[in-house]
């Protein structure tokens, strides 16, 4: 494939935060005259977010979870993996990539297998502080691998860069005076933005309906609570908005949004980073997930980036004292952000993406 036109395969799935950084990329790419493929599951995340941008091929492959427990299915979905990595290899002969770029996520250690069968060169992309069971199997076959948290690039080891994560570059064109009229709110006290995801947080949602008494009292507050978990008899509270789920408006939310409450995902950690948010967080606790969010708050904690509150320790009255500390405390915050590495990986995921492709 000549250098003017070249091919690359994109792969990762299992949840949004395997598919973002993509997304954030994806536009670049096309710009510098890539044909992009994608591979990815049948009907995971992937799929529906992926299959819905022009000019992108999407291929399914099969895959099985990689899991941590005992399962019946753990005694079968090795062979799934194995047919996977067989689809994924007879892909890689036809696409003829110049590279691959993996986000990890259960669907990505066949695709990874598959090109080094082709010897096309692989740049792994790690979000978490430590390495996903994926990457951890992906790693012997990757050409570079990239992480989000320096802790992780230590722990890869010499193939291994700390470099952020891709984000998209429509967050940083919120308006704050659309914001407040998406909201409803006059910015007459500072907004505080509480964010659970797509699905919400449950104990986060009930814990800060409990400090609504207390907090409005200081802030307006945007509460974004997830599908399916608006509360109507809070509707009209003063100084109080509920909404399940934003998209396309979200930039011009987070442009008003003066202090950010949130589970510590970590696309959504560098994107509040990358926006100069204080940020008060309270990760998933164990049992709820592999722990990642724990560490990834604590290494953010630790760098003076955020405040944390475990869930364990989260009654009402804590959590409006914790984001009273983390109002208080802005300035300090904001300092830490501004002195740390960079959270936009965007430019040196593309620069490694070419570095690796012609080093081929």
């Amino acid at each position: 494939m000549s250098n003017e036109h070249p091919v690359i395969v994109l792969t990762g799935g299992g949840t949004l935060g395997h598919v973002t950084p993509h997304m954030a990329i994806i536009p670049r790419l096309q710009k510098a005259g890539y044909e992009i493929h994608y591979i990815g599951t049948r009907e995971g995340m992937e799929a529906e977010k992926i299959r819905s941008i022009p000019g992108i091929t999407y291929h399914a492959v099969q895959t099985g979870k990689l899991r941590r427990y005992f399962s019946w299915q753990n005694f079968t979905d090795p062979f799934r993996v194995i047919a996977g990595a067989f689809q994924a290899a007879g892909l890689m002969g036809k696409i003829r990539p110049d590279v691959v770029f993996s986000k990890g996520g259960f669907v990505a250690v066949p695709v990874v297998f598959g090109a080094w069968l082709h010897r096309v060169p692989v740049l792994c992309h790690e979000s978490d502080l430590t390495p996903g069971l994926a990457n951890k199997l992906c790693k012997p076959f990757a050409t570079r691998m990239v992480t989000t948290f320096p802790e992780c690039a230590q722990a890869l080891g010499e193939k291994a860069e700390c470099v952020g994560t891709p984000l998209r570059p429509d967050l940083f064109s919120g308006v704050r005076k659309r914001g407040l009229e998406i909201l409803g709110l006059d910015g007459s006290k500072p907004i505080l933005l509480m964010m659970g995801g797509s699905s919400g947080a449950q104990r986060v949602n009930e814990a800060l309906r409990g400090a609504l008494p207390a907090l409005t009292r200081e802030f307006q507050v945007a509460h974004l609570c997830g599908r399916g978990n608006l509360d109507p008899a809070l509707e009209g509270t003063p100084d109080y908005r509920q909404i399940e789920f934003l998209d396309a408006e979200l930039p011009h939310v987070l442009a008003c949004a003066d202090l950010v409450l949130s589970r510590a995902g970590s696309n959504a950690l560098m994107e509040f980073q990358a926006l100069d948010k204080p940020m008060l967080l309270v990760p998933y606790p164990l049992g709820a997930g592999r722990g990642d969010q724990i560490l990834n708050a604590e290494s953010m904690r630790k760098r003076g980036l955020c405040k944390v509150l475990l869930q364990e320790d989260m009654t009402p009255e804590t959590l409006a004292e914790a984001l009273r500390e983390t109002w208080r405390d802005r300035e300090a915050l904001r300092e830490a952000v501004r002195k740390a590495p960079p959270a936009d990986g965007t430019e040196r995921v593309l620069e490694l993406i070419e570095e690796i492709r012609k080093k081929a």
